[in-house]
């Protein structure tokens, strides 16, 4: 059995179809076809069912995937150990990030350390929370920095390794703005912008808002799909926002958008580390790891 026919099968799976990773493979689909009988070969079962013109994994090929997944990514965690002994830190760490995180926190410690790893590259995806979990469970990912809630599974190791604070902003000019601090009831005053309804910001303030008996009369104004676009609105005088202070930071020093304080309100969310155990462990990932830890707690 070649890896390369456990890559092919892994691939066909993701792709969804035959002729689909043949095109992004850039080989042609009975190359495809082969690979997969080899393996069917070898282990003597079908992995794919074919009736009905649709390709569907067989219970065999369901069982197989995640044992194909870890053995090609072990393969490739083989090759950089080994090759990182003649070159130090030569590989790629894979980082999955939640929006906040990849857009916000992430680019300023992935420059600095890489100050001190000049060799080593990186490979960041940005999603939601599910979809980096997601990444990291079928190893596309060698790590996952997410924030908010999640399905915490026992087969993941994981690890607070900062908090982010929600704030209330306002713009420049607001009738707020050279306050510091406001009453919760006062919100009922203003126009609310937020994220859409299913967004884990907004699950964490409206939580806050319905334990303090506000939440029916904060007058919902406009949903936004992103935290760049409330933090545009609010700008324009639209209303207000809550959003991540990590995510405003540079506005707030330049004075285009002002903090107020909800007086007796902390809304805090915990960022998480997420990793999958592996019996091989990319050095330089436990590098970034201790690098993390140090630079945000």
């Amino acid at each position: 059995m070649k890896k390369e026919s456990l890559i092919m099968f892994c691939r066909v799976i993701e792709e969804g179809s035959i002729s689909q990773a043949a095109r992004t493979s850039f080989i042609s689909q009975p190359a495809v076809t082969s690979q997969i009988r080899q393996l069917e070969k070898h282990y003597g079962v079908a992995l794919f069912d074919r009736k009905a013109g649709k390709l569907k994994l067989t219970e065999a090929g369901s069982t197989l995937y995640p044992y194909a997944k870890e053995i090609i990514d072990n393969y490739k965690r083989s090759e950089e150990a080994v090759k990182s002994i003649a070159n130090k830190d030569a590989g790629t760490l894979n980082i999955g990030a939640s929006l906040t995180i990849g857009e916000y926190l992430l680019p300023r410690i992935l420059g600095d350390f890489q100050k001190e790893h000049k060799n080593l590259k990186f490979k960041l995806t940005i999603g939601n929370t599910p979809s980096t979990i997601s990444s990291l469970e079928s190893r596309d990912i060698d790590i996952a920095l997410v924030e908010g809630a999640f399905l915490h599974d026992e087969d993941f190791k994981i690890e607070k390794f900062a908090e982010d604070q929600l704030i209330l902003i306002v713009s420049n000019d607001h009738r707020w703005s050279d306050r510091d601090e406001i009453e919760i009831e006062e919100l009922i005053e203003e126009k609310m912008i937020w994220r859409e309804e299913n967004a884990g910001i907004r699950k964490i303030v409206e939580r806050v808002l319905e334990e303090n008996n506000t939440l029916d009369k904060v007058r919902s104004y406009m949903e936004l799909s992103s935290t760049q676009s409330i933090k545009s609105a609010v700008e324009a005088g639209l209303g207000i926002g809550i959003i991540p202070k990590l995510s405003v930071l540079r506005e707030l020093e330049l004075g285009v958008l002002k903090q107020v304080s909800i007086s007796g309100i902390d809304l805090i969310r915990d960022l998480w580390l997420v990793e999958l155990p592996s019996r091989f462990p990319k050095r330089s990932m436990d590098a970034f790891i201790a690098y993390l830890k140090k630079v945000t707690m």
